[in-house]
């Protein structure tokens, strides 16, 4: 699959649907994915190392999973806080379809699958996670980032997960310097050639 599919609005790869089987949050499902979605095979490793943290999620509130994907975060954070409603924020359309058909099929209802401009305007965060889309290119990761972060509550954490080779640490820095000062950012773990960053509204 050609990367720059995945943060495409319509991929262009053919709508083949697929079956995999795969643990969340500690339960073994049989969960719907296809082509044209960020790591339609399997839990992408970094994504794996993010949900490691799960413990660390709010119980309840509002919870964003920026660029869902085929829904592995949101599932996640819906499984472990049933009193939260977890926002799957997507612009690839078809990531949304599956996000939403693997919602179901868990049973979980506490998911809305949206589009960025679906989410209310006036929306702040109890939680954010995110395996954010890095290969959309710099300038568009940290417009995406400096829109998202502020909408975090008072007293609440950011937990994002990136790459060591495709800038984590330089991101660092930058959400360190960029973001308004009563943000501060952490590396938490590294593992497996990922780092762990928490940004946290003091």
């Amino acid at each position: 699959m050609s990367t720059e599919h995945y943060f495409s609005e319509t991929p262009g790869s053919e709508y083949r649907l697929k079956e995999i089987t795969v643990t969340i949050s500690g339960r073994e499902v049989t969960l719907t994915t296809a082509g044209g979605v960020f790591s339609p095979d399997h839990i992408d490793q970094g994504t794996a190392v993010l949900l490691d943290h799960l413990a660390e999620a709010p119980a309840g509130g509002d919870i964003l999973d920026l660029g869902c994907g085929w829904g592995p975060i949101a599932l996640a954070l819906a499984s472990h806080s049933p009193k939260s409603t977890v926002w799957a924020v997507d612009v690839n359309q078809r990531s949304l379809e599956l996000t939403t058909a693997n919602a179901k099929r868990m049973g979980l209802s506490n998911i809305k699958c949206v589009t960025p401009d679906q989410v209310p305007a006036d929306l702040i965060f109890s939680g954010i996670w995110s395996n954010p889309p890095i290969r959309i290119g710099k300038d568009a990761l940290h417009e995406l980032l400096l829109n998202w972060l502020p909408r975090l509550q008072k007293d609440a954490e950011a937990y994002l997960v990136v790459q060591k080779n495709l800038g984590a640490d330089s991101l660092h820095r930058w959400l360190e310097s960029e973001l308004p000062k009563e943000f501060n950012t952490i590396r938490v773990e590294t593992s497996k050639s990922f780092r762990v960053l928490r940004v946290s509204h003091h």
